[in-house]
C-alpha cells in the first residue's frame, strides 16, 4: 500500500483507472475506504488520486495543530510528488474546503473544482457544539476509526474558516452539488458560495449532508457531464 513523506508526515494514497485526472478530498473524520463506491464509479472515466487526510486512515496523524491551508499544502505536495500534474479536484464536506484553498493557493495544479457538501465558510458555533457530542463514536463505516484527538484536530480547522471573498477571484470551472435537506452545512451556504464564485454552476440533489453515499450513480453522472464540458468561468 503506497505511503510518501509529505511535509511532515507519512500520507497513503491510492491510483485508481485510467484517463483525466481527478483527485479526490475526503470530508472530516473520514478516510478513502468509506468512497469506494464513488472512486469505483469515477475510476471507470478518469485517474483518480484518492488519498487520507491527515489525521485520518492510514496517513500520519499528529497531534498538533491543523489546518485547512496546511491540508492543502499536503494535498499540493502530493500532487507533485507523485507527478499527477494538473488536475481536476473534487472535495467532499472538508475536502472541498481544502479543495478550494488548494485553488487559490496552487492555481497552475487545479483544472476545475467539483465541491460536494461543502460551503466557503464554517457554520455556526451550534454545529461544532453538536459535533464535539459525537468525538467518542467509532465511525461504523471505516475499517481505520479515527482517533478522538485526531478528530478534534481536524475539526478545528474550520473554527472561524471563511474564504467568501476569497474565491470569487478563481477562474476555472466550479460545479457545486449540494443536498436540499442538509443540515450540517445548510443549503443556503452552499448557494452563497455559488453567488460569490462567478460562473460556478449549482446541482441541488434531494438528500442531506450526505446524499452522493447512496446518490452516487447521479454524482458520478452528473460530474461526468461536467467534465465532459465543463461551463468557463466568466472573465472579472
Amino acid at each position: 500500500m503506497p505511503r510518501i513523506k509529505v511535509n511532515d508526515i507519512n500520507m497513503y494514497y491510492e491510483i485508481h483507472g485510467k484517463g483525466e485526472p481527478l483527485v479526490l478530498i475526503a470530508g472530516l473524520s473520514t478516510d478513502i475506504s468509506e468512497y469506494a463506491t464513488l472512486i469505483k464509479g469515477l475510476s471507470k472515466t478518469y485517474k483518480v488520486l484518492a488519498f487520507d487526510n491527515r489525521g485520518a486512515g492510514r496517513t500520519d496523524m499528529p497531534n498538533i495543530p491543523y489546518s485547512i491551508d496546511m491540508m492543502a499544502n499536503d494535498t499540493a505536495c502530493l500532487m507533485e510528488k507523485i507527478g499527477f500534474g494538473k488536475a481536476n479536484v473534487l472535495g467532499i464536506s472538508m475536502g472541498g474546503r481544502i479543495a478550494q484553498v488548494l485553488a487559490l493557493n496552487h492555481p497552475k495544479l487545479v483544472r476545475s473544482l467539483i465541491l460536494i457538501s461543502t460551503s466557503a465558510q464554517s457554520e455556526s458555533k451550534w454545529y461544532f457544539y453538536i459535533l464535539s457530542l459525537f468525538t467518542n463514536l467509532p465511525l461504523l463505516r471505516s475499517k481505520y476509526p479515527q482517533p478522538r484527538y485526531a478528530h478534534i484536530r481536524q475539526r478545528r480547522t474550520m473554527y472561524n474558516h471563511d474564504v467568501t471573498e476569497k474565491v470569487n477571484s478563481l477562474n476555472i470551472p466550479v460545479l457545486i452539488l449540494h443536498g436540499s435537506r442538509d443540515r450540517i452545512i445548510d443549503y443556503a451556504l452552499a448557494e452563497k458560495m455559488h453567488e460569490a464564485i462567478k460562473g460556478s454552476k449549482i446541482i441541488k440533489f434531494n438528500g442531506g449532508h450526505s446524499f452522493f453515499f447512496y446518490r452516487f450513480p447521479l454524482v458520478v453522472e452528473a460530474i461526468n457531464k461536467f467534465l465532459a464540458k465543463p461551463e468557463k468561468q466568466i472573465d472579472s
